[in-house]
């Protein structure tokens, strides 16, 4: 593996650059320029002294990002640009890492804990340069968003990249708390990209786009370096005329079903870093030109990344024909395979057969039942439960009962027949407590998103009636407030509702109105808009021409679990709610192993007491996840460790295994202080009970 072959590496490649004249003559050679990639456009370097600014925290250093002050923007509505990334960076990694300290942050992990898990590195600021630049497949209209941030302490002789495509539908900064962290320590440039999602707002009726680092300009003056226009000329007068005050966002809106490229976006950002690399060494050609002393043969590349950015950097390896990439190391990964109905996976009395589900399929069922389902009496006591009202969900269990998806005839035995179907379906029985949370904040948004993204639908469409919009204290759409727009690069997540653009639902009865109060035509009630809700699933079960162009986008991102051989860990939550491991990880390792056969290295490590969503763990609006719940972040950067150890020193890859937490306990809202009691490392010689088997086509997960 030329990876572990750093320090010969190193020798041939001072050689080699001494033949070619790197240091005075040509030796008569052509000389080895470094040029950038023809897909890379708007570049941008900055130097950050680590000091008044850095790449990991924006200037803010640890105390900052766990401060529950957002950065301060001089003037709301014309924020600066390094004012913008500061926001993005406090934002985007407060949104995936818990950083209460009770929780494990500036103890377990955070930047101020060093790579070997001391409590060393003070503020945990790091100096070095970014690049920025827009990547595009030549249509002009792509634009995905890549950085890549060098560290003043990376090393020449062995040099490393880790990549860090976006979790979520975030911006390019969406994984810095995460796999950016992880790389800066070690010393690797990090790769980020947005993956076409990101940070495209395009406000329709003031016609204003984003640029690449955040600022707004009409779309006119934007011209190219618009990060995404949804309409123009004669078709958006008609659309704002008709509909006023309404907004588009690119993972949506930009027709492009960008989840189908994510795998070239990760490859793209690898290719990025190796030119960024190369400017950065110093090293000229007699002509002034810069040389190339890095490339794939020489520069260690670990694919990481966790949620969407895991399944895109799987992606990413699947398809990596120039051995880009060295190996993976993702969590909580967002993916899905073909269909194979002769996968089985058996976890205690529970078997499911086949290759999972793809995304759409379990978030449009769980957007129907998890309102329902949230009356539950084993939900009784759930997190975020005030946010799921009782009034509106009751009014879906009937709606339900009325469209045949329930057969029960009392809201209490409706409530619990949803819930069963959930389990059936496949969520852990240790999940129930967590539905009304992430139905609450996360699941209509996502499937409302893919549904658009998959169908390649445009904002004009209104699919099943639903639009985005700011709204005012009635819910009706208004204008989207001037600063929020100015500073959605800062506080945006990609996928509303986000600060301040909400769902609204077209149909509701008197006129448009913001969706989870609104009243459905059909019933007369406000149930979570079931129409929308049986809407969104049809595109899913239905036959009609939008199902079809849904379900045609699917087909496009599902994965072929085929590594190449590559060494790769996987770590997943037990109880993920949003992205269960039934219908992600665990197939996904069944087909590698099938796929591969004996050439697979892929390690999956499923961790008990973990969810998704480690930012909600100590969250103040939802007590409860603190005393259940142990963060999945402390297990990922194990892998990360593992991963790069194997890569670096052939130290052994752990196998397969469930990790056996203990969640914090005590009082919701007040869990006690978290230790290594509750995380123990990921073993490598499991006990005989932890053991995840494999065996023909059948994967054992132990109880």
């Amino acid at each position: 593996m030329r990876s572990n072959a750093w320090n010969a590496r190193g020798a041939g490649l001072l050689f080699a650059m001494m033949l070619a004249g790197c240091f005075g003559g040509s030796g008569g050679l052509s000389p080895d320029v470094n040029t950038l990639p023809a897909f890379v456009f708007s570049v941008k370097r900055t130097a950050y002294d680590g000091g008044s600014d850095d790449l990991l925290t924006g200037g803010l250093g640890k105390s900052g990002l766990a401060g529950s002050a957002a950065p301060a923007i001089a003037n709301a509505t014309a924020p600066t640009a390094g004012e913008l990334r500061r926001l993005a960076i406090y934002n985007n990694y407060r949104a995936l890492v818990d950083v209460v300290n009770r929780g494990g942050y500036g103890v377990l992990y955070g930047p101020n804990i060093d790579r070997n898990g001391a409590d060393t590195l003070g503020e945990g600021k790091i100096a070095g340069v970014e690049y920025l630049a827009f990547a595009d497949d030549g249509s002009g209209s792509r634009n995905v968003t890549m950085a890549v941030q060098i560290p003043v302490s990376w090393d020449r002789n062995r040099p490393c990249i880790v990549t860090a495509p976006s979790s979520g539908s975030r911006g390019v900064y969406g994984a810095i708390g995460t796999a950016g962290e992880w790389g800066l320590k070690r010393g690797c440039a990090v790769a980020y990209t947005d993956k076409g999602t990101g940070s495209g707002v395009h406000d329709l009726a003031t016609d204003t786009v984003n640029l690449q680092q955040g600022m707004r300009a009409t779309a006119a003056a934007a011209g190219r370096e618009s990060n995404f226009t949804a309409l123009s000329g004669g078709a958006l007068s008609s659309f704002v005329a008709n509909h006023p005050f309404r907004i588009a966002v690119k993972h949506a809106h930009s027709r492009q079903n960008p989840e189908r490229d994510w795998g070239v976006d990760v490859l793209n950002s690898i290719r990025f870093a190796l030119w960024a690399l190369n400017e950065e060494s110093g090293l000229r050609n007699p002509d002034g030109s810069t040389r190339r002393p890095y490339g794939a043969h020489n520069t260690l590349v670990i694919a990481s990344s966790v949620s969407n950015g895991g399944g895109a950097s799987l992606a990413a390896a699947e398809q990596d024909s120039e051995n880009l990439i060295d190996g993976v190391a993702v969590a909580e990964p967002a993916i899905g395979v073909a269909a194979n109905a002769g996968i089985t996976v058996v976890r205690g009395a529970r078997t499911l057969a086949g290759a999972g589900r793809p995304l759409y399929d379990y978030f449009t069922y769980a957007n129907l039942l998890q309102p329902c389902a949230s009356l539950s009496t084993r939900a009784a006591g759930s997190p975020g439960l005030a946010f799921v009202p009782t009034a509106a969900a009751t009014n879906r269990c009937t709606a339900l009962k009325a469209s045949g998806v329930l057969a029960a005839t009392t809201t209490g035995a409706q409530a619990e027949e949803a819930m069963d179907a959930l389990l059936a379906y496949g969520w852990e029985p240790t999940t129930v407590k967590v539905h009304a949370s992430h139905y609450a904040f996360a699941v209509l948004p996502v499937t409302m998103a893919y549904a658009n993204a998959y169908g390649r639908f445009s904002v004009a469409d209104n699919l099943c009636g639903y639009a985005y919009t700011a709204t005012d204290g009635t819910g009706k759409p208004v204008a989207m407030p001037a600063a929020s727009l100015a500073q959605i690069f800062g506080t945006g997540n990609g996928v509303p509702p986000t600060s301040g653009i909400q769902i609204v639902n077209n149909n509701a009865v008197g006129g448009p109105m913001r969706d989870p109060i609104s009243v459905t035509p059909s019933t007369g009630q406000a149930d979570f808009n079931i129409d929308g809700a049986h809407c969104l699933r049809n595109l899913w079960t239905g036959a009609d021409a939008n199902a079809q162009r849904v379900r045609s986008g699917v087909a496009e991102v599902l994965r072929t679990a085929n590594l190449r051989g590559k060494p790769a860990i996987i770590v997943h939550g037990r109880d993920d709610t949003l992205v269960p491991p039934a219908f992600t990880s665990r197939p996904y390792y069944a087909q590698n192993r099938i796929t591969e056969g004996g050439s697979s290295k892929l390690s999956y490590i499923e961790v008990t007491n973990a969810q998704h969503f480690d930012a909600f763990i100590d969250s103040a609006a939802l007590p409860g996840y603190d005393a259940m719940f142990v963060p999945l972040h402390y297990y990922f950067l194990q892998a990360m460790d593992r991963m790069y150890a194997h890569l670096t020193t052939n130290a052994p890859l752990p196998p397969s295994q469930v990790v056996r937490t203990t969640p914090r306990g005590g009082t919701p809202g007040a869990a006690p202080q978290i230790g290594t009691a509750n995380v123990p490392p990921i073993a490598q010689n499991p006990a005989q009970g932890d053991a995840i088997a494999f065996s023909g086509t059948t994967v054992t997960i132990p109880d």
